[in-house]
Order: structure tokens, then sequence, then C-alpha cells
């Protein structure tokens, strides 16, 4: 990253007698001597790239890596082709600041045009946003995205990622929302119980589907409930890998699709960035938060890219805020782009077809070795128990290097399958688990 190089102190001491100063004691000299560090810092003196490759490869060390991973629980491990790092690492794209000025920004633009364009092929939705953060984030923007002037409560059901409902409780204690939460019956979201909590101040019901332990939603029977009370949006959270083969959330007749982008081209890097993705239907655009990119013609004619609607960035009056999306998230939606153009139609199709049979498979395996497997239909992840402690399942594949799923409890283990593991893989972890 050549012009990122740090200048010397020859080039320093040129810019100070350029402005004056003699030394950068004299730049700083109105700030009190009470106040400024004095003496050395504690830093160990600098290394050659050599001495660091050696130093870093010695900590990296420490890691435990698995070569078998059975466990999503919001994360997951896919496979990403190689021109997706290659395309952005590209410096000139790794700038993180907002592309306020269109003249200079058309490359930027264009990537979060694409990246939005991709999105709304995906989700069947007519917008979509940028830079929102993750998929918590996503939710809890949708949340506050729907609230009306006589609608101020929102319906989430039990059967989210647990992480995300908290995000959703803080969205709405700022927003001084009513959070009432549709329990769970089954594994899935109670109908019966959604049915009458449905009243006349219902800003939005939101589900997840594929929801937290794997299952799918009745999803469109819960659009239905949802339109039921006027004003009312339906937003569904969904997997994206999932959409290659699955209804999009548009079918199912929501108004808002929102998701974590992470199985997207980026790696699972310890919990970020990652990139929340969020779409609507075009009565709903203006309440997206972040920025949009639209496409638009200069005066010669040619086509150009622009922010568009709006200005997004911040909210100059804060109390009359409806968003806190501020900062650019160009470099994860690149990656998204840049996955999803790698991977084509038929390759997320292969994709999401090799979760699902391969999480099937594992299943039917658990069933024979006496497990209970979930009766609903799921996607990539699914809910065994026994009478097996999980502790004790999990040590002992973790002892031969598998990473196994989620313990729930003493008795259930969320597990997941992706692409990334072989039938072998799966065969051995199921023969480790019925020999505990």
């Amino acid at each position: 990253m050549g012009t990122f190089v740090p200048n010397t102190k020859e080039q320093q001491l040129e810019m100070l007698k350029e402005i004056g100063y003699s030394s950068l004691d004299d730049l700083f000299v109105h700030i009190p001597d009470a106040v400024k560090f004095q003496g050395e810092l504690n830093l160990p003196d600098g290394l050659s790239e050599m001495e660091v490759s050696k130093a870093m490869t010695k900590i990296a060390a420490k890691n435990v890596v698995f070569d078998s991973v059975f466990r999503g629980a919001g994360a997951y491990r896919h496979y990403i082709p190689a021109i997706v790092n290659h395309v952005i690492s590209n410096e000139t794209l790794q700038t993180a600041y907002t592309p306020y000025q269109a003249e200079i920004s058309q490359g930027v633009l264009q990537s979060i045009f694409e990246y939005q364009t991709m999105i709304c092929d995906l989700t069947g939705m007519d917008v979509s946003n940028a830079s929102v953060y993750d998929g918590g984030t996503a939710a809890g923007e949708a949340v506050a995205a729907c609230r009306g002037r006589k609608s101020n409560k929102a319906l989430v059901s039990a059967t989210i990622q647990p992480s995300v409902m908290k995000v959703i409780e803080t969205y709405c204690f700022g927003n001084e929302m009513q959070l009432e939460v549709i329990p769970e019956k089954d594994g899935i979201t109670d109908i019966e119980a959604l049915k009458g909590m449905m009243t006349d101040d219902t800003a939005c019901v939101l589900i997840q589907h594929p929801n937290y332990y794997g299952n799918l939603e009745p999803a469109a029977e819960i659009g239905e409930i949802a339109h039921s009370v006027k004003n009312c949006r339906y937003v569904m959270s969904v997997n994206p890998i999932s959409l290659a083969i699955m209804k999009t959330p548009r079918e199912y007749g929501a108004d808002f699709a929102i998701g974590e982008g992470q199985p997207l081209g980026m790696p699972i890097a310890f919990g970020g960035p990652y990139l929340g993705f969020m779409a609507s239907i075009d009565s709903m655009k203006r309440n997206l938060p972040g920025r949009i990119v639209g496409q638009t013609v200069d005066h010669n004619g040619k086509t150009g890219y622009v922010l568009t609607l709006q200005a997004r960035e911040q909210h100059i009056r804060r109390e009359k805020a409806s968003s806190n999306i501020c900062s650019n998230q160009a470099l994860c939606a690149l990656t998204v782009g840049v996955y999803l153009s790698a991977m084509g139609n038929e390759g997320l199709k292969n994709v999401a077809s090799q979760c699902y049979s391969k999480a099937h498979y594992m299943a039917q395996k658990f069933a024979e070795i006496g497990f209970d497997v979930p009766k609903q239909e799921f996607f990539h992840e699914f809910v065994t128990e026994s009478e097996k402690s999980s502790e004790a399942v999990l040590k002992a594949l973790e002892e031969k290097g598998i990473l196994g799923g989620l313990a729930l409890d003493d008795h259930r283990i969320l597990w997941c399958c992706t692409e990334m593991v072989s039938k072998a893989e799966i065969d051995e972890a199921i023969a480790i688990v019925k020999e505990v």
C-alpha cells in the first residue's frame, strides 16, 4: 500500500518550516506542559518485515484452527473465491470515507450501486440501501423504520438470534417503542399467539427465516396476519445464501428484507467487520436509513452515480434523527458484490444446495444413532436433542480437531453444515458422537 507510507523526519521538518515552525514542540507550544506526555513511550523498537512475519506467525500459532466446522448460529464458514480478496485489496478501494463528491467518487459509487442491485435481485425487493453495520443493526433499523404516528408497537418472534433481539431491545428503548416478543412453539413462531397480539398500534411483525434454530417459519401465513392490521409492516430477516433456492421475502409479502451479509464473501474473522443488508418495497424506500446510490446521467448524457433521496450521513438536529447509520461500509459492500459476481446464479444455487443436502444428510445420521431431530423443515442448521451431555459430545469432537455445534443447553445442540464440510467429515463426526 505504497501511497500510505508515512513521511520521513526530513519531510516533516520541511512541512513545519513551510508553516513557520522549526519543530513539533513549537507547533504544540500552546498546550500546557502539565498535560503533555513526558519521556519515552513503552514501545519496542521497530522490526524488519521478516522479523514481523516471524513474530506474527508465532502469535497466530496460539490459535486453535479446526479442520471441520459444524457451527453457525449467525456466523458461517463458506468458501471465498480468491478473486474476492484480490479485488478488495486494491488500495484505491479501501477508503472508509463517504463518497460525497460524485465527480471524484464514481468508482466507489458504482460499486455500491451494483451491490444494491444484487441485493434487490436476491431479495426480490425494489430498493436497497448500503452501509448498515451488521445484521443486528439492520433489524433494529427496520423496526425503527416501521414506526408511525399511531403505530408504536413491534412484535418480534422469540425464534430470532438472541444477540439480534438485544439490539432490537436497545433500539426500541431509544425510540420509545413498545416491544413484545411472540412466543415460540415447537421451534417456530406461535401463530395463534401472534394473532392474539395484533392490535391497531402494531407497527411491525419481525421474524427470522430460517430462524435461529434453523427451522423454516410459516412465513406466508405470518405475512397475512401482519398485514391484517392497517399500516403494520412485515419484516423478514433472512440468510442470503438460502435465497438462491428458496422463495424471496417479496414472494412472502414482506415489506422489508434484512439480514447478515457475512456469508456473502466475508470470513468469520472473530466477529467482524460484517455487513447488514436491508431492502424494501418501493413505498417504504424513504424510510430506509443509511445511504442509497442512484444511477443518473451527466450534462453530456453519460451514465453516472450519485447519493440520492436525501442527505443520509447524519441528521443535523440530533433530537429529530431517525437513524444512527453514518460511517461508510463500502468495502464490505464491495466484498459482497465481488463474491456474488464471481459465484453467479448457478454458483450460489450450488452452494445453497450443498448446504441444504449436507445438513439433511447429517440430521438423518443423527436420527440413526438415537438423537431427536427436527420435525419442521430446515435449511442448513438444525437442533438435535439426546440424553447425552452436550458438553461431552462437543468435547469428544474437539479432541479430534472438529468444532461441533453450539450447545443450547445440557441436551440440545445447534448444528450447521455448509459447502465447506464433506460427506466424509460428517460421517467421521457422527462416528465420534456415536462412541460418546
